[in-house]
């Protein structure tokens, strides 16, 4: 199986071990194949090899060429299958260099012969150990970006089962509040039910009270009109007799005063109808508040809990929760929903008997790696102050705050903190704002962190 022999088997056309192998009258052979794809085109079947114009247009098989090349073919994947780890496929001699050029194992005979001339060479151990490590350098960015697809995978798929699970809880919580509102409605249904129906039978009974002094006094009349027209019809001495009594008797019957319709007798259907629905919202103010500022349960740290109209937060056991980018990288915060990037807002906070808070609003980098705080906090019996620009620095008041103003006057610069108890700021920070800012809260406290609500009133404003 030298090289020589597999040039004698190959075909002159593909340069390849014949299949199926015909012979012109030249006595050269050709796959058959080779030869039709030679002939397509031409004017007359001739020879790829000497020229020489073939007799036949279709040329017998070489039977015998066939069956050596089928002998070469097999022994060859024999061969090469026997020594296929270790052996060159083309001498069958032990691999032991790596040609650096073309880089692949390769035995002696290969080193010097023409195709590797002039090749750079390595033994086997040497390559394989310096290939190792490079190859394992190459696969190290790759192993790191499968980790983090995979991350990204793992957090995509808790994505999903925190989403169901959100839907879940905010449904149960928006049910629980409309269930509130359908009972306060069936409330105020029922107390405007009962008061029409209260008017209707005081009204009904004061009619019936006069229907019957009414009959009372025109039972009265009848009778005595009754008496004197009978008198009216009896014989004239009978009649003059009892004339001065009869007359007597009609003279001095009182006559009251003449019957007068009741004004308001009528149920007072502008009372009941009139602006219901407004009258109605109007009431509503006694279970419904409004919060100046609304927290984020997505900006909040696997270690806060939330109240269930997102007002209060306060600290509980972590939670597995997906890393969203939305989320502070701030531990035990959480951020308003609502940023301010201009005007004046208010909102207040009750802290009571939390003993480790913080109250502040954060920039909108806060999110990114260059953070924008201001705050006073709450810790080990202190109240301090802290600005990303300026260093904490402690807070002297006589008695702990328990409510807190927070006034933050975006176009003015201005951030204060005041005790709504005493109505004194003892902390204002001056800045010339220029990122949206949020409302902050911190907490490693079990005791809740709550927004206080703002004042809700109903006017009527009418046109003049």
């Amino acid at each position: 199986m030298s090289s020589s022999q597999e040039e004698d088997l190959s075909c002159p056309v593909c340069q390849d071990i014949f299949k199926d192998p015909v012979v012109l009258s030249c006595s050269h052979s050709f796959c058959r194949t080779c030869l039709q794809k030679w002939w397509q085109g031409r004017k007359s079947p001739d020879c790829p090899v000497c020229k020489r114009k073939s007799s036949r247009g279709e040329p017998p098989r070489n039977l015998a060429l066939r069956n050596l090349c089928e002998a070469f073919e097999q022994e060859r994947q024999r061969k090469a299958s026997a020594g296929s780890d270790h052996s060159c496929s083309l001498h069958f001699e032990k691999l032991k260099l790596f040609c650096l050029d073309h880089q692949e194992p390769v035995c002696v005979v290969c080193r010097d012969s023409q195709t590797h001339s002039s090749h750079r060479f390595r033994p086997v151990d040497e390559a394989a150990l310096e290939n190792r490590a490079e190859l394992q350098g190459n696969l190290r960015p790759l192993r790191e970006k499968l980790a983090l697809l995979e991350e990204a995978r793992g957090n995509c798929d808790q994505t999903v089962k925190f989403i169901k699970l959100q839907t879940q809880q905010t449904k149960n919580h928006i049910k629980e509040q409309f269930q509130k509102l359908h009972q306060f409605l069936q409330q105020e249904e029922r107390a405007k039910i009962a008061a029409l129906m209260e008017e209707e039978e005081r009204k009904s009974q004061a009619m019936k009270k006069k229907m019957e002094a009414l009959g009372t006094e025109i039972k009265a009349l009848s009778q005595t009109i009754a008496a004197a027209e009978e008198e009216l019809r009896a014989a004239d001495i009978l009649f003059l007799k009892n004339y001065k009594t009869t007359a007597t008797r009609v003279q001095q019957r009182p006559l009251l005063d003449d019957p007068q319709p009741v004004p308001g007798a009528l149920i007072d259907v502008v009372k009941h109808l009139g602006n219901l629905s407004f009258s109605v919202w109007s009431s509503m103010q006694r279970v419904v508040s409004y919060s100046p500022v609304v927290l984020d349960p997505n900006t909040a740290d696997p270690e806060l809990v939330l109240s269930y109209d997102l007002s209060a937060v306060r600290s509980g056991d972590k939670k597995q929760i997906p890393r969203n980018p939305e989320r502070t990288r701030f531990s035990c915060s959480v951020l308003g929903s609502e940023g301010f990037s201009s005007g004046s807002r208010r909102w207040s906070v009750d802290v009571g008997d939390n003993q480790d808070w913080e109250l502040g609003v954060l920039g909108e980098t806060g999110r990114r790696p260059k953070a924008q705080l201001w705050r006073v906090s709450f810790a080990n019996g202190r109240l301090t102050a802290f600005s990303s620009s300026e260093p904490e620095t402690d807070l002297l008041v006589k008695e702990q705050v328990r409510r807190i103003e927070v006034h933050l006057d975006f176009d003015g610069g201005k951030l204060s903190f005041s005790d709504l108890d005493t109505n004194r700021t003892f902390q204002t920070f001056t800045h010339r704002f220029t990122d949206t800012l949020f409302p902050y809260i911190y907490t490693e406290n079990r005791v809740p962190v709550r927004i206080i609500p703002a004042s809700v009133s109903v006017s009527v404003h009418k046109h003049t």
